[in-house]
């Protein structure tokens, strides 16, 4: 098959086009065939070296992916309902950047209704993410209000959308005064560009009385900040620490206002937990897709097969001018 690797760590010309054997599926899990496969900020770090591989995953980038299911444990495929030639997405450890790849069957869930295999790959990684850090972590209810750190991003556009059909208020930053207009677009109640003003000052204005639960990819500098912009009993939940593992808080302003700080990273955590997610999802949020209620969000898909789809594709996300996802095709036809 082929399949992207990392041949050393560093720039993104060190991601190769290269022949790999197909990867062999044990109990519990399948083998499937990729169509699309997502392009995620981990990604890139693993690239860099700074996201080590779990043990005894696969060394090749790539966290989420589309595709039919080729072969598989037998009894596993029953208990999920799935069947030989199902069309599903996947949330995978690794690997995900190749023409076949392995998945845990409870990580594991159907193509929604009415979306290709490209927009299906641009769901697991953000919408796993999202939930389990949103709502499971977050304790998110109809009512309170959200704010995104990162709206447009892929995990950004998750948010808000998951958020707003829950029913809850949302404010997005984002870099630009463009990009703003794409979280408004895409339903937050508000935007700002962090870029133009400070976003702390921006957010009390919205909100005065505070944010119940922010969703915070920057740490560093940001978190000072967040505690202030709480509400009573809120909740500040970090997933990246684009901004610096250091941050300074104000404990007298945790304790007096009940705040919870937490985080949480998925890759590392076991199968049983990310289908626990897998469950939830399917419940609660694939009939919101299937409805219309929340939509893909694709910014660039990139021919998989071309030798340098992969760096092109790192190189998008790293410029930071995306909105939602970056895919890769491996079965791209040119219009």
């Amino acid at each position: 098959m082929k399949a992207f690797e990392i041949s050393e760590f560093g720039a993104t010309d060190v991601l190769h086009l290269v022949d790999r054997p197909k990867p062999q599926f044990s109990a519990g899990e399948a083998l499937i065939r990729v169509q699309a496969s997502g392009i995620n900020r981990p990604d890139v770090l693993q690239r860099k070296g700074n996201y080590p591989v779990p043990p005894g995953v696969s060394d090749l980038p790539g966290l989420e992916i589309a595709g039919i299911i080729e072969d598989a444990d037998p009894q596993a495929l029953a208990q999920m309902g799935l069947k030989l030639g199902d069309a599903v997405c996947a949330l995978v450890a690794g690997g995900g950047y190749a023409q076949w790849c392995v998945a845990p069957l409870a990580q594991c869930l159907p193509i929604p209704k009415g979306l290709s295999a490209v927009e299906a790959a641009s769901l697991p990684e953000t919408f796993f993410t999202v939930w389990s850090n949103v709502f499971d972590r977050g304790l998110l209810k109809a009512g309170e209000i959200l704010l995104v750190q990162g709206g447009t991003s892929g995990i950004g556009v998750a948010a808000i959308q998951m958020a707003k059909a829950f029913g809850a208020t949302v404010i997005a930053t984002a870099g630009s005064d463009e990009k703003c207009s794409a979280c408004l677009s895409l339903g937050a109640d508000h935007a700002v560009n962090y870029k133009k003003e400070d976003f702390a000052q921006a957010v009390k204005l919205f909100a005065p009385k505070g944010v119940n639960v922010i969703l915070d990819m920057v740490a560093g500098s940001y978190v000072a900040k967040e505690i202030e912009l709480l509400a009573e009993d809120g909740r500040l939940v970090i997933i990246a620490v684009q901004g610096g593992i250091e941050a300074q808080v104000n404990a007298g302003l945790i304790l007096r206002k009940r705040l919870t700080l937490t985080g949480s990273t998925l890759r590392p955590r076991p199968i049983a937990f990310k289908g626990a997610i897998a469950k939830n999802l399917l419940s609660h949020v694939w009939p919101k897709l299937e409805a219309g209620l929340i939509k893909p969000v694709i910014h660039q898909v990139f021919d998989a097969m071309e030798p340098t789809s992969a760096a092109k594709a790192h190189a998008l996300m790293e410029s930071n001018q995306h909105v939602g996802k970056i895919l890769l095709d491996w079965e791209y036809k040119t219009s």
